[in-house]
Parts: structure tokens; C-alpha cells; sequence
């Protein structure tokens, strides 16, 4: 939505608006922009969701920080009880997240269990904070 659009649906005119949207930023509410790709546009039609359990908890932030630094996983939430993680990864199609499972999942620190669901389908997506 442009600023002149969101200043008319707050009541506002369009100065305040950007006022008030710079203190937002500036004070974290707003944490940024950002722009929608298609996955199966860019060559990455496939995702699964992988559920990730840890031996034990020494390799708890290693694991944390390699996962951070891996492109293919776009999300990764630590979770309470089993399993340890939930870790949303896109690949191009089946036979690449099998290579990407064998040759860097596996491999992550402490990696006792992993478990994938290939999503099928999304129903709901680009959520918003119920504001």
C-alpha cells in the first residue's frame, strides 16, 4: 500500500503519515520491506517442512548457526518439546531435496532424527499480526 493510500484509510494527511512511519521504523514496530517471489517462478517449485531433532543440547547453537547460514532453508523455529526444530526448505524439485537432505541436512550438528512432509498445497500465506 503507497503512504498516500494508508494516510486516507488512518485519517491522516500524507506528512503525519510519513512521520509517524519513520518513528514506527526507527523505533523497530515496522522491522522492513519486503518484496513477494514466486518460488516455482525462480526454479523452486518444491518445499518441504522438516522436523528436526537434536541428540542432545550441546549442539544446540552450532546447530542454530549453521541453519541461519543456509539459503535453502527460508524458515527455522525452535520449538518446545520434540521435535527441537521446524525448518521450511525449498528446492527445485524432488530429486535436488534429496540431494540437499543426504548432503547438508544430515550433516548438521547433533542431527538425531529428521522427519519431512512435502507441502502439497498452501491454503493461507503472508500472514498478518491481527492489529
Amino acid at each position: 500500500m503507497t503512504a498516500t493510500a494508508l494516510a486516507h484509510d488512518v485519517g491522516l494527511t500524507l506528512a503525519p503519515c510519513h512521520r509517524r512511519l519513520r518513528e514506527m521504523e526507527s523505533n523497530g514496530v515496522i522491522r522492513g520491506y519486503r518484496v513477494e517471489v514466486d518460488p516455482a517462478k525462480v526454479g523452486l517449485g518444491f518445499e518441504a517442512l522438516v522436523f528436526v531433532t537434536l541428540k542432545d543440547r550441546s549442539n544446540l547453537k552450532g546447530f542454530e548457526q549453521e541453519v541461519a547460514g543456509i539459503g535453502q532453508v527460508i524458515d527455522a523455529q525452535r520449538l518446545f518439546g520434540e521435535p527441537d526444530f521446524l525448518l521450511r526448505v525449498m528446492a527445485e524439485d524432488l530429486p535436488a531435496y534429496q540431494r540437499f537432505y543426504d548432503d547438508v541436512l544430515v550433516g548438521l550438528p547433533g542431527v538425531e532424527k529428521l522427519t519431512s512432509t512435502i507441502v502439497m498445497k498452501h491454503v493461507k500465506t503472508g500472514g498478518r499480526l491481527p492489529l
